[in-house]
């Protein structure tokens, strides 16, 4: 660096014939510079050039500058060894070490230098001094420094009415900056108040305005005087909006850490004369409670562990800061949770089952496991894991209330959380405390209710969970319903280890589809079939009417319900597996009656089956057989849904041919319908044997209906129900109204097996079906059926469609 060297010495020798320059040079504010006009017209046509960092500077400004890069040096030597003017252009990128001609803006300042000076660290600081604005028209040479072509950016002189007005405007504005506290010198706004040239004025106020180099590069490029003053004017109106905004604020921030500083004092003075009197604070009191809770508690050394750190936070905060709320209630839950507490379970197994009798008519298979629960709990003692249970059953055969029974029959605590629509994971596992508002999960409020670590804990309609954005509930279930795991069940909100193991979890269904494979795994299935018709009788005499006689405000005396009464209002006015609406009926007949003694029309009321259409109206279900007589094309099939078994009729109709199509309809799923075409192929390969035409395909539209259209329907369990019927319109021979029957049929006419035997048979048994007819293989199944519906009920097993035909069709054709 001799050349820089060199510069750096001549420029110190002559620092004092600059200021020699500078003082020849004073004279009258009007006259101390020339016009921009004639300066630019005697600018070299080229100048070295000096890209600079976050700023843009102006012609008639005095400023220093820092110079460190290889190739800004050497364009200052270059200049200082001929006319010491350079070019000073603003670079669009800060970040840009060594930058090209496309990363400088193309209009700059020509600055004369008047000092150089060499720093310690080795830097050059310039003192210079705007002359004029210039474009730059080409680069000449980038290395070893960067030579510009410049010509003179000449303003377009304006000085009328409106440039006195904006001149104002802008020195009014610049005032108020000023005096806002901006970092700008007094002596600034004196000179700028004193100014008659809008040039002057805009060179002098636009470098002190806190604006992006952007913006002001954008007013250093307008070649008009008013657009020029009106951009500025924008610009300064735009930053006093913000600083009256952000002293809006400061005011608001200082107001409140005021009260908050006052606060302080006053409760630190208030500690003192608590002191001296021998007083206790209100603080210290609150820590102690919580010590001593902490105590009581008898948490496993790791949560209290974890509790005393939250304590000791809360006693080095202040009174009044936001997170010791946040705090308080983390401690609050902590010592809340029963973490020993637990209750002893009744152990006496036949005090159990007559508890479970007593609430419960019938529902053995799930009796007997909570008798065999007690039995095991009673040999093995503690060791032994809460069982994990899932009722599965249509609604109303009373898979929620069994699990008070339960509950009673064990001595727990009963805890029941419904899941119907839960769709966010945190319901269950507990939102993190950084959240406003956080809670634990309903497991965790659950036992936190309990106040038992050992409760029945029913989660109801698991099978309606859902899921979206927040998550996947039943996917947070998994930890929970899993007796390896759960036994260190972390809750989100608590982030320490909760034990499970010793909840007894029932979780209920309607259907167990829904359920995720992985949850479903997790669970001992128990299946609610429904009840018969003589259960329900039971259910009626021993529980339903005296319940609904007592809410209702009846005596006994009062109010007699008769069995024929009650057999009636089952078998013409309900058709469910559950007795909810059994319930429904018995309760309106219950409020008619009240009425009539409130009125003082009867004093008691014997209910007899000529009264139960009085109360109730028409019946709403025939009773004894899907149709009323033998008909031709209609059968009666078996089917299983959400809400139990059912009967359903199939009916089928032969048009003479337009397309020679097989219409199927009744919302039928795409099982169904190939069903129905395996059925039909059955029927063309046995047209022989049925005495049919066998191009009857041909000369005839086949119209196959599943009335009920409004409800969806699916399964391949219809196949030999509509191949009956099929069978049936062709021959002529009617199908007998007795005969319900299910099971999947192929193309060669084998039956196979179907499943909700057991559903299925109790709905044919409801409906008053004689006779079922089931495939072979189900046999099996009818270990599950009550010994009431294996009397009332006729069984044939079949092995093949021809079997079928046999049985259920009438052997003379209908007439006409």
């Amino acid at each position: 660096m001799p050349r820089a060297r060199k510069a750096t010495t001549e420029s110190d020798a002559t620092a004092s014939k600059s200021r020699s320059t500078r003082r020849r040079r004073a004279r009258p504010a009007e006259e101390e510079w020339e016009a921009e006009e004639s300066v630019g017209s005697r600018l070299p046509s080229q100048l070295p050039l000096v890209p600079v960092r976050d700023q843009v500077y102006f012609p008639q400004m005095v400023f220093p500058l820092f110079v460190g890069r290889e190739r800004s040096v050497r364009a200052l030597e270059e200049a200082m060894e001929s006319d010491r003017l350079i070019v000073l252009a603003a670079q669009k990128e800060v970040i840009t070490e060594e930058p090209e001609p496309e990363d400088i803006y193309n209009v700059g300042v020509v600055v004369e230098v008047l000092q150089v000076l060499r720093m310690p660290d080795g830097t050059l600081r310039l003192m210079l001094q705007g002359i004029a604005r210039v474009r730059i028209a080409r680069y000449v040479q980038t290395e070893p420094f960067i030579l510009v072509a410049i010509e003179p950016l000449l303003s377009q002189k304006q000085h009328d009415l409106e440039i006195e007005a904006l001149m104002g405007i802008v020195i009014s504005l610049f005032e108020q900056l000023v005096n806002s506290g901006k970092n700008i010198p007094p002596e600034v706004l004196l000179s700028v108040s004193n100014q008659s040239d809008p040039e002057r004025i805009i060179n002098t106020v636009t470098p002190y305005l806190p604006v992006r180099v952007e913006e002001k590069q954008q007013i250093l490029e307008m070649v008009g005087v008013r657009e020029r003053l009106e951009r500025l004017v924008v610009i300064m109106r735009k930053e006093i909006e913000i600083l009256e905004l952000q002293k809006t604020i400061r005011s608001r921030v200082e107001k409140e850490m005021g009260d908050t500083q006052r606060e302080f004092f006053l409760r630190e003075q208030l500690k003192v004369i608590q002191q001296e009197l021998g007083e206790r604070d209100e603080r210290a009191s609150e820590v102690e409670e919580f010590r001593q809770k902490i105590l009581a508690a008898a948490m496993p050394e790791e949560v209290q562990e974890r509790a005393f750190k939250e304590l000791e936070r809360l006693e080095k905060m202040p009174f009044a800061a936001p997170e010791g709320v946040v705090v308080r209630n983390y401690l609050d839950w902590l010592v809340s949770l029963p973490w020993s507490a637990i209750t002893e379970d009744n152990l006496d197994i036949a005090a159990a089952a007559q508890v479970l009798d007593e609430d419960h008519y019938g529902l053995q298979k799930v009796k007997e496991r909570i008798l065999e629960f007690l039995a095991v709990r009673k040999l093995a003692g503690n060791a032994m894991k809460g069982p994990i249970l899932c009722f599965v059953g249509p609604p109303g055969v009373g898979k929620t209330s069994i699990g008070r029974s339960i509950a009673r029959a064990l001595g727990r605590k009963f805890v029941r959380v419904s899941l119907g629509g839960v769709r966010d994971e945190a319901e269950i596992r507990g939102h993190r405390r950084t959240y406003v508002g956080a809670l634990p999960g309903r497991i965790i409020q659950g036992i936190r209710q309990a106040a038992s670590r050992n409760p029945v804990f029913m989660l109801d309609e698991i099978d309606k969970l859902g899921m979206d954005f927040r998550g996947d509930p039943s996917s947070a279930l998994l930890e929970a319903l899993d007796p390896e795991q759960n036994y260190a069940f972390s809750d989100h909100y608590l982030e320490v280890p909760f034990n499970l193991r010793e909840v007894m979890f029932i979780t209920t269904a309607n259907l167990l589809d829904p359920i995720p494979p992985a949850l479903r795994d997790r669970m001992e299935v128990i299946v609610f079939p429904g009840y018969t018709e003589d259960e329900k009788m039971n259910i009626a005499r021993g529980f339903l009417v005296p319940k609904q006689l007592k809410e209702h405000g009846l005596t006994p005396e009062q109010c007699q319900f008769t069995d024929a009464a009650i057999q009636l209002i089952l078998r013409e006015y309900t058709r469910e597996a559950g007795v909810r609406n059994l319930e429904r009926e018995i309760a309106s007949v219950c409020r008619k009656v009240a009425r009539a003694v409130a009125e003082g029309q009867i004093e008691s009321k014997k209910v007899v089956p000529e009264d139960i259409p009085t109360y109730l109206g028409a019946r709403k279900y025939h009773y004894g057989t899907a149709e009323e007589r033998d008909e031709v094309g209609a059968a009666t099939g078996l089917v299983v849904t959400q809400f139990g078994g059912d009967i359903v009729s199939i009916e089928v109709s032969v048009l003479p041919a337009t397309k020679g199509q097989l219409l199927l309809t009744g919302q039928l799923g795409e099982v169904m319908k190939e069903s129905a075409q395996a059925a039909l192929t059955y029927i063309r390969s046995r047209a022989t044997q049925l005495q049919i035409d066998p191009e009857f395909t041909r000369n005839a539209d086949i119209h196959i209906h599943v009335p009920e259209g409004a409800v969806p329907k699916d399964g391949p369990s219809a196949g030999i129900t509509i191949a009956t019927a099929l069978a049936s319109a062709f021959t002529g021979r009617p199908v007998r109204r007795d005969v319900a029957m299910t099971g999947e049929i192929t193309l060669r006419g084998r039956i196979l097996p179907i499943g909700g035997v057991k559903e299925k048979v109790l709905a044919a048994h409801r409906a008053g079906i004689h006779v079922v007819i089931l495939p072979e293989e189900n046999r099996r199944d009818m270990d599950e059926i009550p010994q009431q519906v294996l009397t009332d009920i006729e069984f044939h097993f079949v092995r093949h469609m021809d079997e079928v035909l046999q049985l259920a069709l009438v052997d003379e054709r209908a007439p006409g």
